[in-house]
């Protein structure tokens, strides 16, 4: 069984997955696989180039993820031609992967954590979808605070994104995060014993 991990920025995700993963829940994290897809040597690194200039490379010839989001951001058109590139690569790539781990173990429960699951239509990847929830106000001031951004830079990120409350709708379980660790681990604690029950019936 796939679960879709996901939320809105700043909302605590990695936290999340790191308690199902102690759990001995095995996680695949796309943001990690969208790294790996531009690695140096990688097909869509040469596109990404071919498409952006290599104005867009840093001096050692890795891609500067920072000056290419400034450029996609400000324009929704860069933004979907940079999709087109490597979402189906991240794509093969997670498959790949969770692929490896149902050979080992065919009933295992994967984590997907995938950030835009919504934005870019992966849905169909997961079996289940559990939501990390803080309100909206929360995720600008945390975002402001990591990131060392204005109020403004934090609202046109999140504008980019479907509102956390508009993703309530589409979640199987919601972890509420925007109280203590100890909340938070106590609500995964009772997903992980929830998708237990769901491995459980799929084995009879």
């Amino acid at each position: 069984m796939i679960v879709g991990v996901t939320g809105g920025i700043a909302s605590g995700k990695s936290t999340v997955s790191r308690m199902l993963e102690e759990t001995g829940v095995p996680a695949v994290d796309f943001d990690a696989l969208a790294r790996q897809v531009v690695e140096p040597g990688q097909p869509a690194l040469k596109e990404i180039v071919g498409l952006f200039g290599e104005k867009v490379l840093r001096g050692d010839g890795r891609l500067d993820r920072k000056k290419l989001a400034g450029i996609v951001f400000a324009d929704e058109r860069k933004r979907k031609a940079l999709e087109n590139i490597t979402h189906p690569r991240i794509v093969e790539a997670f498959l790949n992967r969770a692929s490896g781990i149902a050979a080992r173990e065919p009933y295992a429960i994967i984590q997907a954590v995938v950030p835009l699951l919504f934005e870019v239509n992966l849905q169909h990847l997961v079996h289940k979808v559990l939501l990390v929830y803080i309100p909206r106000e929360m995720q600008i001031d945390r975002l402001m605070k990591r990131d060392g951004i204005s109020r403004e830079a934090a609202e046109n990120i999140l504008k980019a994104q479907l509102p956390i409350d508009e993703k309530l709708g589409y979640a199987d379980f919601v972890i509420h995060n925007e109280g203590t660790l100890e909340e938070t681990r106590r609500q995964v604690e009772q997903v992980w014993e929830e998708l237990k029950k769901e491995t459980e019936y799929r084995r009879q």
